[in-house]
């Protein structure tokens, strides 16, 4: 098939959906976060798009933004002992880390597809 074949899909929907980055259609993971070998609606071969820590670093920085500043406003307004910081923002972190992993994972390989970072020439 050809290229002209598959309309260009925005990586960031698809990504987020955890769609196969060429049709749109096909699941992107075959677990929580292995990609799968190839989309099993259009066959494109996912085994070469490596993220490496990229969603990670960009949760880091998220989640920086956000709690810091809220645990310092707990802080400062209410002043909880260390304990109730540590059960509030724990769950938090986890929680909103495992929440953005998988769809950021998906944004970061549908950018490479549109982007052709992959040694693969279709």
């Amino acid at each position: 098939m050809t290229l002209d074949y598959y309309p260009p899909l925005s990586p960031i929907r698809t990504g987020l959906a955890c769609k196969c980055p060429r049709c749109g259609g096909g699941k992107l993971f075959s677990g929580f976060l292995v990609v799968r070998e190839s989309c099993d609606v259009c066959g494109l071969d996912l085994r070469g798009h490596d993220t490496g820590d990229g969603p990670a670093v960009f949760i880091i920085f998220i989640l920086g933004f956000l709690v810091v500043p809220l645990a310092l406003w707990v802080e400062l307004t209410y002043q909880p002992p260390l304990w109730l910081h540590a059960v509030m923002w724990f769950p938090t972190v986890i929680g909103v880390t495992l929440l953005l992993l998988r769809p950021l994972k998906g944004v970061m390989v549908a950018l490479q597809y549109r982007h052709r970072s992959t040694t693969e020439q279709e």
